[in-house]
C-alpha cells in the first residue's frame, strides 16, 4: 500500500516518540495508525507491550485484522480494549485490594459483572416493587426504557466524573417546566441509589460500578498502576474525541509514563454524546505529546462531495453563514456550484410509498446498468422501523438487489428469527408453565418452516396446538383430515412433523439449558434444507446473538438465588423488551454483495465509507432531535454543564444544530461520490414534514439555482 508524506512521518517516527494526529474522518488517520502497529512490532515493540484502546470495540476492527496480519513476526499479541473493558480486567485481577474498602458485603467471594441485558434484569429486582407502589406515575414510559435510563444516569455519574447522588440535584437544577417532573427525578435518584446497595450487597457490578471502583480504588493503587504502566509502555488511541472524560484523565496520568504513544482525533468527532463523549476534554490532551501532526488530504470524499459539505454546513447554521473561504479543491463559486449539483441528486414525491418506489428504482438501476458493487450503497435514516425495512427490502429484493439491515441496538424480542425460537423454547418446556398465544405458535411455524406461509401456519396452530392443564403440545400432522393436509401439502406437513417431534424427543429427555437447547434446535433442525435459517444469514446472526445472550444470563443471573428458572427469567426479560447488548459480529464486515439499510448514527459508528449514500426521509425532524428521555439528559449530565444553570430552549437549539452539524458532515466524510435524498411531501405518519435538514438542503438548492 502506498502512503501519503504525513501517513509516512507519522508511521515511521522514532519508536519514543509520542504523537497526536488530528484530521477530518477517512484522511486515512485509521490507516496510519494500523500501519504504525507493524511497524513498531518489526521494529522492536514487543506485541505483548502495546495497548490498543477505542471508545467502543467495534471501532478497534481495523486494528484486530492488522494484528493478525500474516506477514507480523511470531510472539505475542496486541491488546485490544476499550477503558471499560480495562476497568473490568483490572478489577478481576486485584479485586482483594479494592472489595473491602469500596463497600462489597462479601469481599472474600469473586465479584459478577455484569451486562447492559443482566444490568436490566437486576434493575428490575429493585425498581419494579417501586412503581408498583406509584413511582413514575406521571410519566408514560416502558419498563424497559425506565430501567435503562436509570441505568444511563448511573453510567454518566462514572464517566463524566461525579458522585451518583449528585444525579437528582443536577437534573433538577437546568429544569425549567412543570414542577411535577422534578419529583420524577428524585425518584429516579432513589431508584439509582438502591440499585447501587443492591450491587454491593450481592458482589454485582454493572458498567458504573467497575469504573468507579477501577477509578477511584486501583489506578490510585501503587500495584495495579505500575502493573498497567510496565505491562503496557506502547499506546495506540483511536477514535480519542468519542471516548469519556475519565477516559481522558487516565490517559493524562498514563502519558508521561509511556515508551511511546499514537492519539487519533477526528476533527467533528463526538457523535457519542449520548453516552458521554467529551471532544474538547480529548482536545486537551494534545500538549502532552511530543509532535502535533494533521491529516488534511481526504482519501474517500471527492471534491463535489466536500463542496456539498461545506454548502450544507454553512445552512445548517443558524442564522446561516456565509461560504467559507475558496476550497482549494473547488476554486470558483460557479464550479463549486457546479460540484454541488454533480454530488446532489433528488426528486420530488408527494406520498412517501412513492418516494420508496424512486429510492428501489434508482438503487437498481445504479446496480444493473452502471455496475455499482451493492455493498457500495448504503440507505440511511434518522431511524429504521420496522415498517420502513420491510417496505424497503422487499422493493429491493423484487429488483433483485441484495439487501441486508445494521440495527444493534435493537430489543432482541423484536427480532423475528428470535420471537420464533423463544416460542419454541417455551413449547419444549412445559415445566415453564408459559403458553403461547396462538398467534405466537402460528408465526414461529412460518418463520422457522421453509415455503409455509402465514395463512397455512395458522391453519395448522388452529387444528394441531393445544394447551391442557398449562401444558402447551403440538399434535401429529396425520391427525389433520385428508383435505386439510392436502391444502398444507405433504411436504409442508413432513417438515412441520420434523419439528413436532424433535420437541417431543427432546421433552422426554431431562431439560438442558436454554442456551444449549437454542444450539441444538438451530444445529440439528433449524439450519438444515427445508428450513427458513438454512441459508438466511441475518436469522443465523440473531440467533447467535439469542445464544450468547442466553448464556452470559444464565453465568450470572443463575449466581443468585431466584423463585424461578435462569431459563424462564431470560425469556420472560426477552418478552418484556429488554433492550439488546452489543455484538461484535453484528459490527464485522458482510462478505456478501448487498445494499446496506441502517439507522445515519449506526452508519457513522461503523466507520466504513461507501461510494453512494441514500438520505430517506429527509424532512423528518429525527435527524435533529433527540429521544424523549424523561429521567435523564445527556447534555445536563456533563462536564461542561454548571450545576445550577438552566436549560433553556435556546440550549436545545443550539444543542439540536451542533448535533445535526456533525452527523451531516460526517455521514459525508464516509461518502465518495453521491448522496441521493429521499423526498416526499407527506411522511410515514401523513403529516407534512418540515425538519431541520429539509431546511438547509432547500437552502442549499436556492443557492444553486
Amino acid at each position: 500500500m502506498e502512503f501519503s508524506l504525513a501517513q509516512q512521518t507519522l508511521i515511521q517516527a522514532p519508536l519514543d516518540r509520542k504523537l497526536f494526529v488530528t484530521g477530518p474522518a477517512g484522511t486515512g488517520k485509521t490507516t496510519a495508525g494500523t500501519a504504525r502497529l507493524h511497524w513498531l512490532i518489526t521494529h522492536g515493540a514487543p506485541a505483548h507491550n502495546i495497548l490498543i484502546l477505542t471508545p467502543q470495540r467495534t471501532l478497534a476492527l481495523p486494528y484486530d485484522e492488522a494484528r493478525h496480519a500474516p506477514q507480523l513476526r511470531p510472539g505475542g499479541l496486541v491488546t485490544l480494549a476499550t477503558v471499560g473493558a480495562l476497568a473490568r480486567r483490572m478489577v478481576d485481577l486485584f479485586w482483594p485490594l479494592a472489595a473491602e474498602e469500596a463497600g462489597f458485603a462479601q469481599p472474600q467471594a469473586r465479584p459478577i459483572f455484569l451486562t447492559l441485558e443482566t444490568a436490566q434484569y437486576f434493575m428490575a429486582r429493585v425498581v419494579a416493587p417501586l412503581v408498583e407502589e406509584g413511582y413514575f406515575q406521571s410519566i408514560a414510559i416502558s419498563r424497559n426504557r425506565l430501567y435503562s435510563q436509570i441505568i444511563d444516569n448511573l453510567n454518566k455519574a462514572a464517566v463524566v466524573g461525579f458522585p451518583i447522588t449528585e444525579i437528582a440535584p443536577r437534573l433538577k437544577s437546568a429544569w425549567v417546566g412543570e414542577k411535577t417532573q422534578l419529583r420524577i427525578y428524585d425518584e429516579a435518584q432513589e431508584c439509582a441509589l438502591r440499585f447501587r446497595r443492591y450491587c454491593l450487597e450481592h458482589n454485582l457490578l454493572d458498567f458504573s460500578l467497575q469504573m468507579e471502583v477501577f477509578l477511584k480504588y486501583l489506578w490510585p493503587e501503587p500495584l495495579c498502576r505500575t502493573y498497567l504502566l510496565e505491562q503496557y509502555p506502547h499506546l495506540i488511541v483511536d477514535n480519542l474525541e468519542e471516548d469519556t472524560p475519565v477516559a481522558h484523565e487516565l490517559l493524562r496520568d498514563w502519558l508521561p509514563h509511556a515508551a511511546s504513544a499514537l492519539l487519533i482525533y477526528d476533527e467533528g468527532g463526538g457523535h457519542r454524546s449520548f453516552l458521554g463523549a467529551d471532544p474538547e476534554s480529548a482536545a486537551a490532551l494534545a500538549p502532552l505529546c511530543d509532535e502535533p501532526l494533521r491529516f488534511t488530504d481526504s482519501f474517500v470524499a471527492s471534491a463535489p462531495i466536500l463542496a456539498l459539505a461545506e454548502a450544507l454546513g454553512a445552512a445548517i447554521a443558524s442564522p446561516p453563514r456565509p461560504a467559507e473561504a475558496e476550497s482549494p479543491a473547488v476554486p470558483a463559486t460557479v464550479e463549486r456550484h457546479a460540484a454541488v449539483r454533480s454530488a446532489l441528486h433528488y426528486e420530488l414525491h408527494r406520498f412517501h410509498p412513492e418516494m420508496l418506489d424512486w429510492t428501489a428504482d434508482t438503487i437498481a438501476g445504479l446496480v444493473h446498468h452502471e455496475g455499482l458493487p451493492p455493498a457500495e450503497i448504503a440507505v440511511l435514516a434518522p431511524f429504521l422501523p420496522d415498517a420502513l425495512r420491510f417496505a424497503l427490502a422487499q422493493r429491493l429484493e423484487q429488483r433483485n438487489v441484495p439487501v441486508r439491515s445494521h440495527r444493534p441496538s435493537r430489543a432482541l424480542r423484536e427480532e423475528s428469527a428470535a420471537q420464533a425460537l423463544l416460542t419454541l423454547a417455551a413449547l419444549g418446556h412445559p415445566a415453564w408453565g408459559l403458553c403461547p398465544p396462538h398467534y405466537d405458535v402460528a408465526y414461529a411455524l412460518a418463520a422457522t418452516i421453509e415455503a409455509l406461509d402465514l395463512v397455512r401456519a395458522q391453519l395448522l396452530t388452529a387444528i394441531l396446538y393445544r394447551v391442557k392443564d398449562g401444558c402447551p403440545r403440538l399434535e401429529p400432522f396425520a391427525g389433520l383430515q385428508t383435505e386439510v393436509q392436502q391444502r398444507i401439502t405433504y411436504l409442508l406437513g413432513g417438515r412441520y412433523e420434523a419439528l413436532r417431534l424433535w420437541l417431543e424427543r427432546y421433552r422426554e429427555a431431562p431439560a438442558a439449558e436454554l442456551d444449549h437447547f437454542l444450539s441444538r434446535l438451530f444445529g440439528e433442525l433449524l439450519s438444515q434444507p427445508g428450513y427458513r435459517f438454512h441459508e438466511d444469514y441475518d436469522a443465523a446472526r440473531v440467533a447467535a446473538n439469542l445464544i450468547e445472550s442466553a448464556q452470559k444470563f444464565r453465568w450470572i443471573a443463575g449466581a443468585l438465588p431466584a423463585e424461578k428458572s435462569p431459563a424462564q427469567e431470560y425469556v420472560e426479560l426477552v418478552r418484556e423488551g429488554v433492550l439488546a447488548a452489543q455484538y461484535l459480529r453484528d459490527w464485522e464486515p458482510e462478505q456478501t454483495e448487498a445494499v446496506l439499510l441502517a439507522p445515519a448514527f449506526t452508519f457513522l459508528m461503523a466507520n466504513r465509507p461507501v461510494e453512494v449514500q441514500f438520505w430517506l426521509n429527509v424532512g423528518s425532524t429525527g435527524w435533529w432531535e433527540r429521544l424523549y428521555q424523561p429521567l435523564t439528559h445527556p447534555h445536563v449530565l456533563s462536564r461542561h454543564w454548571p450545576m445550577g444553570r438552566l436549560w433553556l430552549d435556546s440550549d436545545e437549539v443550539a444543542a439540536r444544530e451542533e448535533t445535526l452539524q456533525r452527523l451531516t458532515q460526517g455521514l459525508l466524510q464516509r461518502c465518495r461520490r453521491a448522496v441521493y435524498l429521499g423526498l416526499s411531501e407527506l411522511g410515514e405518519d401523513g403529516y407534512e414534514q418540515q425538519g431541520a435538514l429539509l431546511m438547509a438542503i432547500q437552502r442549499v438548492l436556492r443557492k444553486l439555482a
